[in-house]
């Protein structure tokens, strides 16, 4: 197996904060404008050099001409055209310019080179012709390029303080903004080591609707979740102790009192302790059910299953252990399409719903179970004429070991998890489990299921082959 090459460190991954990151790319990124704003600038306004040197040229040919030059301008060069001779006198241009003894002022370039032609009147004559000539700055793309870097060194100094005020004002504002942004991740930063520490209590404060702010959301409800389920855990740990002590103290009574002697090994002594035995033997083997299939592990074996029989089937199996001390009534549809499940888990949904309902409901009442379907699901309730469930404990009720009453006795048989159980099977079947009630109306427990299609042998569109996947909860919970 070959090794994983490490991932090269970035130059922004170097900096040690934020605010270092975003202050560099801010600069930056006004540094670039501003070159390239100059650049523009330049470009846009290199001609304007050239228009100011030939009004140097025409300044400096017109003092030439007056005979009161005294000082010759640096590039520039000024010779004067004889009106008799025809011949230049002074300096030789690099390059001769036209010759003009018209007695008019001219300018223009020819060859490579500016120039000014001012004519010398003496006396009211024209005794010649002075010049005032300077190199041109080159012609096509060269000679652009030229123009635009030469009004650049003229203004370098301007251009410079301007592009180091933006670049200061842009880092200014930079870190104003990094602090705004930066503050919610250093409280995030706190907080999360506070969590570590196993304080999920600690929440972070931040109005802002940017990425930031929905992480520092998203956060908090991490933070609440992760609260949620440390409470939940230690309830957890708590409720499956009382339930394990709850049957082995009794067992464990029976046992000291049978060596001392206190109590007779006799049948209803024995009794009592295989009950006790039975219960602890239950409770442990529903919670390892209830892991395995929140964890994936116990694969459904899915076909069409008939409702109305296995209702049926239930319904008469509860009334059995119940004593049939209420009216179970079963009003399943006859032409109701089969479920596509895992009949024995279906079975034991409709076991802990109905022997939970019947458990909570005063003798001589009515428990009923109906179905109907709904669209490509299977809609089944379970209904009862009990005392019915506060509102603030319906989001409860599918956790393990919950109690809507906690003095409650518990050697009813309950072991607490039965609901937490039907949960599990019915979202393992991708369907969905909640409860309806009013205190004093009784209670309905709904839940749904997918419907068998007969154009796929039985299975649902899009479910052939699937398993069950793991059932994920955050809560710990059940009330049977």
């Amino acid at each position: 197996m070959s090794e994983r090459r490490p991932r090269p460190v970035r130059p922004l991954d170097r900096l040690p904060s934020i605010r270092a990151k975003l202050g560099l790319v801010i600069v930056f990124a006004v540094g670039m404008t501003v070159l390239l704003v100059y650049l523009l600038l330049g470009y846009a306004l290199r001609n304007t050099s050239h228009d100011t040197e030939r009004l140097q040229l025409l300044h400096t040919a017109r003092l030439a001409a007056d005979s009161n030059l005294t000082t010759v301008p640096a590039g520039v060069t000024v010779t004067v055209l004889g009106a008799g001779d025809g011949r230049f006198h002074g300096p030789q241009p690099p390059v001769p310019p036209p010759r003009y003894l018209d007695g008019k002022v001219h300018e223009g370039t020819s060859r490579g080179i500016d120039y000014v032609a001012v004519p010398v009147v003496k006396d009211g004559e024209l005794t010649g012709t002075a010049y005032a000539l300077r190199s041109s700055p080159g012609q096509g793309l060269f000679g652009r390029i030229g123009a635009t870097f030469g009004f650049l060194r003229r203004l370098w100094w301007q251009l410079l303080a301007g592009g180091a005020l933006a670049a200061g004002i842009a880092l200014l504002l930079a870190r104003l903004l990094a602090i705004g942004m930066t503050s919610p991740l250093r409280d995030m930063a706190r907080a999360a080591g506070q969590m570590a520490q196993g304080e999920y209590g600690v929440r972070v404060d931040s109005d802002s609707r940017d990425e930031v702010g929905q992480l520092a959301r998203a956060f908090n409800r991490m933070s609440a979740d992760l609260e949620q389920v440390e409470r939940l855990r230690r309830d957890l740990v708590a409720n499956v102790s009382h339930e394990l002590k709850t049957p082995i103290s009794a067992l464990r009574a029976h046992l000291e009192n049978l060596l001392d002697g206190v109590e007779q090994p006799d049948r209803a002594t024995i009794q009592i302790m295989l009950q006790q035995s039975e219960r602890l033997s239950r409770l442990v083997e529903q919670l390892l059910d209830l892991s395995r299939l929140e964890s994936g592990d116990i694969p459904m074996e899915r076909r069409a299953v008939s409702l109305q029989p296995l209702a049926e089937e239930v319904a008469s199996e509860v009334a059995v252990a119940r004593g049939n001390r209420v009216r179970i009534d079963v009003t399943v549809p006859d032409g109701l399409p089969a479920l596509w499940a895992d009949r024995e888990r279906v079975h034991q949904v409709l076991f802990n719903l109905l022997d939970n309902a019947v458990r909570f409901t005063p003798p001589d009442g009515v428990v009923t179970v109906s179905a109907q379907r709904r669209g490509d699901r299977c809609g089944v309730a379970v209904a009862d004429t009990g005392p019915g469930i506060p509102a603030e404990h319906l989001p409860l009720l599918f956790e393990r070991f919950y109690r809507v009453d906690p003095a409650r006795a518990r050697g009813d048989g309950g072991t607490g998890i039965g609901l937490a159980i039907a949960r599990s099977v019915v979202e393992a079947h991708g369907g969905r489990i909640w409860a309806e009630s009013r205190v004093g109306e009784g209670s309905v427990f709904r839940f749904e299921l997918p419907l068998a299609s007969p154009d796929s042998g039985g299975e649902p569109p899009g479910q052939r082959g699937r398993r069950a996947q793991p059932v994920m909860h955050t809560g710990t919970g059940g009330t049977t």
